[in-house]
Order: structure tokens, then sequence, then C-alpha cells
């Protein structure tokens, strides 16, 4: 396939693979400064994060540039615009990821993460609004641009005031809780995801330990809301774990890189558990969720490059 074709469809859920990518970056950053561990990992990983966000963005602006058409339409399909949201949540996480590095690159990607996140919300809900979209429509990428606004306050504790992180936070909490339920609505009792949406099931995990995390950086405390967020968490990854059938036999497909986040995100919140708790289940857990985060990402990302050296990512659908 020529180079042009492949840039016309490339497209938006690459950012997944960043997002995948900081998550591990930041898990061996706390896990290098409360359990020793060296800090060359964390540091190799974080400077191969930023050459393939870079790679990546640099690409997809090019396709806008070239292809805009093609953007205005994935802005517009009822289940990739989720994917938009990739964007700013890879700025958020980056953000989180360059705060022991660089303090500059640390506030700027914050800035800039939290804007574009507050944009994508309010377009993201004005669009599920205004369209007439039928139920087989959603799926569990529904919740990304719902993540990133319980990923604002992380890194933001550190910049902005408390009450504004709060507005975040607050509808982050607010809409997870209503698309839980729709979302649980059109598994159970509608037609089964398509194969290639079947990865999307692990962002069930993303929404609590995320909230979590954000919950004790607004707080300081690890207090029964907190609790209560870590093990609704907790119950989707062993749940999902638990179905581990359902997804040794899929198809490659980019989506893949949806296992990885939230698998990173529950790896982070047990370590902060562990840290708030002195806990010793939380210390078996964190370690255990690292080495199986650590596995999955290695595991997808070899598969996204075999299947890019055989041209099978980028083309058409």
């Amino acid at each position: 396939m020529k180079t042009s074709a492949r840039l016309e469809n490339f497209p938006i859920m690459m950012f997944a693979i960043v997002m995948g990518m900081s998550g591990l970056s930041i898990a061996y950053q706390k896990a290098s400064q409360l359990f020793h561990f060296t800090h060359v990992v964390p540091n190799v990983l974080a400077a191969l994060t930023s050459v393939v966000f870079i790679a990546i963005a640099v690409t997809y602006l090019a396709k806008f540039l070239k292809y805009p058409q093609q953007v205005k339409e994935e802005f517009n399909h009822p289940v990739r615009i989720n994917f938009f949201a990739a964007i700013s949540i890879s700025l958020l996480l980056l953000s989180v990821m360059y705060h022991p590095i660089n303090h500059q690159i640390f506030v700027g990607l914050w800035w800039a993460g939290m804007f574009l996140q507050a944009y994508l919300t309010l377009y993201t809900i004005s669009f599920w609004i205004n369209r007439n979209l039928e139920i087989n429509f959603s799926n569990p990428a529904w919740f990304i641009p719902i993540v990133g606004n319980v990923l604002v306050p992380v890194a933001g504790v550190e910049i902005a005031n408390r009450d504004f992180l709060m507005y975040f936070f607050s509808v982050g909490v607010f809409f997870w809780i209503i698309l839980l339920t729709i979302i649980l609505n059109r598994i159970i009792f509608h037609h089964v995801l398509a194969q290639k949406f079947m990865p999307t099931l692990f962002i069930f995990i993303a929404p609590p330990a995320v909230g979590m995390i954000s919950y004790v950086k607004l707080t300081g405390e690890f207090d029964l809301f907190a609790s209560f967020l870590y093990n609704i968490g907790l119950f989707f990854t062993l749940l999902l774990l638990f179905m581990y059938k359902n997804f040794i036999k899929l198809e490659f497909f980019i989506s893949w890189w949806a296992f990885t986040f939230p698998l990173t995100a529950m790896t982070i919140a047990s370590i902060l558990a562990y840290h708030k708790t002195q806990s010793a289940f939380c210390y078996y857990a964190a370690m255990g969720l690292l080495v199986l985060a650590t596995c999955v990402v290695a595991f997808v990302a070899y598969k996204t490059l075999y299947h890019m050296k055989k041209k099978e990512i980028c083309v058409i659908e």
C-alpha cells in the first residue's frame, strides 16, 4: 500500500499507544520511588514514550493537513469521536510522567491537556445529545472522554486551585456512573461487542482506578470513598481476568492497546494504596499488576510492530 494511502487511514486510536506506554512509565516511576527499583527502566520508558508521542502526533498532524476531510469524518463518527480524548489524556499522562523530570514541560503539558480535555468533554457530550445514536454505537470507549476529567487533578494539585480541579473530578465521576449503567445495559441486553471492540472492555477498570488516584491527590487521604473506588477497580480487573477466554483468540486490532492503560492505571492505584495503607494485600497487588502490565504492554507493542511490518495497520476498514 502506498505511503499516502496509509497516512490517509492513520487512525486516531493510535494515541492509545501513548496512553499505555506513559501509564507504564509512571507505574515504574512510582515503583522506583517507593520500592527502590532502578531508575533506569522508568527513564528509558519515558524517553521511548516521548518519541512515540511525537511520532504519532506529527503523523496525525500531517494527516490533518493533507486529508482534513478524513479527520473531520473521524471527528463526526459515533465511535471514533471518543478516541480524540486520547490526545488530551496522553498530554495529561505525559505531564505526570515529566513531573520528576522537567518542571516546565510538566506544567506546559498539563495546561494543554486540561484545556483540550475541557473542550472535548463538552463537544463529545453535546455530540451524544444532538445525534440520534443507536444503543449499538455505545461501547466502553465512551469512557475515554470521561476518564480524562478525573485525570486532570492528578497532576493539577500542584498547579491549579482545588475548587477548579473539583469541577473536573465531579464531572468525571458523575458521567462515569451514568455511562456505566448505559454500557452495561448495552453489553448485557443487546448484541455482543464486535471482536475489534472486545479489548475496550478493559476500559471499565480505568474510571474507578484513576478516580481513586485523583481523589487521594485532592484530599490527601485514603478514606472509605477512596477504598470504595479502589475496590471497584479491583473487581473489574478480576472480572476481566476471569473472562480471559474472551480475549486469547482475538484477531489483532490497534484496539488491543485498550488492554494497556487500564492495567497500568490499576497498578499505579495499587502502589498509591500501599503507600497510604502499608497493606500487604496492596503490596502484592501492586507487584502482580506491575508484572502483568509490563507483559501486556510488551506483547501488544510486539504485535503492533509485527503487523506494521506486514502493512496491516492504517488500512481501510
